[in-house]
């Protein structure tokens, strides 16, 4: 009997050995086209589970599954589904894919004679339309209305998403005397409203983040001698659209490190493949911006690709930036198709970079999507915590977004700043060459993160303040001393910015909130020792491993400037702010008009290397013809 036990007994903890085994079963294959050319990026699932991943750029895939044998599927764009039952661990698994020629048909263009017939039928649509509107306006000049007509996105196809932006208001100095927020570099906001300009549509108001249009420009700061990685300067001088009224700008410069300085670079792309990257503005554009990045890259980087569609997987192994027509190869084998598994593909990214970190170096994962998340973690609570998590581990998060029609911005935005980031937009080309080349150090490399300002205003000088954008990223007056608290980064020759509206002390004004008169004590009891002072900017940072900020001050004078006698930078600075509070139907607007944010950004465009400042007042002034139209259509 007792040999019976220790017979069963046995025989238990084999079979319980033997499950152990099978739940680490490894299933590895190639995956081709009839030709024999390897396929990256297909779609590998486990029949009835979301266990998968998706083919590297030699095509192999390898699968965890929990038994020996597993029926497998593979999905990929412009070929037929195909599943494949007992694949079993121990071979090497060589798999076929057909290509489906009438899958293809739909998601290819291949004919420019049915590109041009559907060109000229939307010509002909809008050329009625125009007509049309001429007809009710006769006021408006026919060039302006043969222009195309203003487009509002169809509420049922369209499925763009932003938070709201409840804008500052005007607060009390001697009531609320501290203003504290974190400094954001992200300039997102500006090309994507230029890309609703350009495609003859005014943004929706919640698209438009006036800070971050403000940003989108360098400016002339001086570059930091200090200990310090960077310099802060200040200016104050009549206010452009409120002229009882004084605006403060400060600037900061961070240090320029040449490309050839910058710390070797751990570098994750994290992709999106699925079926909603498909269109020309979205992959294809992608694609042609990750070349030019790849061209800037030393032989001491290093970059992995990570690719998430229906699943997640690793694209290409960390590869020596020297390496440079491979990588680019792996991004041309790239194809869209299939769900969006977003939350595995950014765990995936992290473990890879986590695996390759580079010590005092740049580890850093870039990601590039619409945003559109909809397999796995997908909230954005779940992505929130997620990216909070993984940011500890020291790697940076850079998100890049593309296409329109399903742009989550909402999404993007709170990714790049719980992420330890920054968020650009690319709407063609010449954006990517801007991010990716012409901005690579201050894009690419942190010099200071959880970066805060703390302005103290002095109540002899000012009435009431109104911090101009960065409403998602106010503080509260305790995080600034509170080392745990996040807060923004800044990269390797950046320049920001932050405006004030000031309303100085003993001019009548109805802007400020009516609170009743104090019992137990004099709110006008403030201390005037400081007459010429306006304000006293403090400012907390931490060097991009370290764990303890450290603190800058610096005092503002009370002397102002009439707005001509104010430099470059303080015009072009009003000047796009005030075209964002115009775009936003701001009530706090005043007196801005086209015409005179045209005049004042003309007086300040200097040398404009680049053209930027120059496409800004074509901007303005197709802006201006697009809300003619349709205030003359209302």
């Amino acid at each position: 009997m007792k040999k019976l036990f220790f017979f069963i007994l046995f025989a238990s903890i084999l079979s319980a050995f033997d499950m152990i085994t099978h739940e680490r079963s490894t299933i590895t294959g190639i995956v081709a086209d009839e030709s024999g050319t390897p396929l990256i990026g297909v779609t590998v699932l486990e029949k009835g589970t979301q266990n998968g991943t998706v083919t590297d750029v030699d095509g192999k895939f390898s699968l965890q599954t929990p038994q020996t044998c597993a029926t497998l599927s593979f999905k990929y764009v412009g070929y037929k589904l195909l599943e494949k039952e007992g694949l079993c661990e121990q071979q090497i698994h060589k798999i076929t894919l057909i290509a489906d020629l009438a899958a293809l048909q739909e998601v290819v263009v291949t004919s420019s004679a049915k590109e041009r017939k559907v060109r000229a039928k939307k010509d002909r649509s809008r050329q009625r339309r125009s007509n049309a509107l001429a007809a009710q306006a006769p006021g408006i000049t026919t060039s302006r209305m043969m222009a195309k007509p203003i487009r509002r996105p169809d509420a049922q196809s369209n499925t763009e998403d932003y938070d709201i932006i409840n804008e500052n208001s005007f607060l009390n100095a001697t009531q609320k005397p501290l203003s504290t927020f974190s400094i954001d570099v992200d300039a997102a906001s500006y090309s994507n409203l230029r890309r609703f300009i350009n495609n003859n549509s005014l943004p929706p108001k919640d698209a438009i983040r006036v800070e971050e249009m403000v940003n989108y420009f360098d400016y002339d700061y001086p570059a930091p001698t200090s200990k310090h990685p960077f310099t802060v300067v200040s200016e104050i001088a009549d206010c452009p659209w409120a002229p009882q009224h004084k605006l403060l700008h400060i600037g900061m410069q961070t240090k320029q490190i040449p490309a050839s300085n910058l710390p070797p670079s751990n570098l994750v792309f994290l992709i999106d493949v699925s079926g909603s990257m498909s269109a020309q503005n979205k992959l294809p554009l992608l694609k042609s911006a990750f070349k030019l990045l790849v061209d800037q890259l030393r032989p001491n980087d290093k970059v992995a690709i990570v690719v998430y569609a229906g699943a997640a997987g690793l694209v290409l192994p960390p590869t020596k930036g020297s390496d440079k027509q491979k990588i680019k190869d792996a991004f041309e084998k790239l194809q869209a198709g299939g769900s969006t598994a977003g939350g595995a593909g950014i765990k995936l990214a992290y473990k890879t970079a986590a695996e390759n970190f580079v010590q005092q170096g740049n580890n850093r994962i870039i990601l590039a999507t619409d945003g559109d998340f909809n397999v796995g973690a997908s909230s954005d609570a779940d992505m929130v915590r997620m990216i909070e998590k993984e940011r500890e581990g020291g790697v940076f998060l850079t998100v890049l977004g593309f296409g329109m029609g399903n742009y989550k911005d909402s999404k993007m935005q709170q990714l790049a700043n719980k992420g330890n980031g920054n968020h650009a937009y690319i709407d063609n080309i010449d954006e990517a060459k801007k991010v990716l080349v012409n901005e690579f150090g201050a894009t690419m490399y942190t010099v200071a993160k959880d970066v805060k300002f703390q302005l103290e205003f002095n109540p002899a000088k000012v009435q009431g303040y109104r911090l101009i954008g960065y409403e998602n990223r106010l503080l509260n007056d305790e995080d600034f001393n509170d080392d745990k608290k996040d807060a923004g980064e800044l990269g390797a020759g950046h320049t920001v910015t932050a405006l004030y509206e000031i309303i100085p002390a003993g001019i009548e004004t109805s802007l400020l909130p009516k609170v009743d008169k104090l019992k137990y004590q004099d709110a006008k009891n403030v201390l005037t020792q400081q007459q010429d002072e306006l304000c006293l900017v403090k400012l907390r940072y931490k060097a991009p491993e370290g764990k303890t900020s450290q603190l800058i001050e610096q005092a503002v004078t009370a002397q102002a400037s009439p707005l001509s006698a104010s430099s470059d930078n303080f015009r072009w600075s009003a000047a796009v702010a005030s075209f964002g509070m115009l775009l936003r139907d701001s009530e706090f607007k005043g007196d801005t008009n086209f015409e005179q944010i045209k005049s004042l950004a003309k007086s300040a465009k200097g040398k404009d290397t680049n053209g930027y400042r120059k496409e800004f007042l074509e901007l303005v002034e197709k802006a201006q013809s697009l809300h003619t139209t349709e205030t003359a259509g209302k």
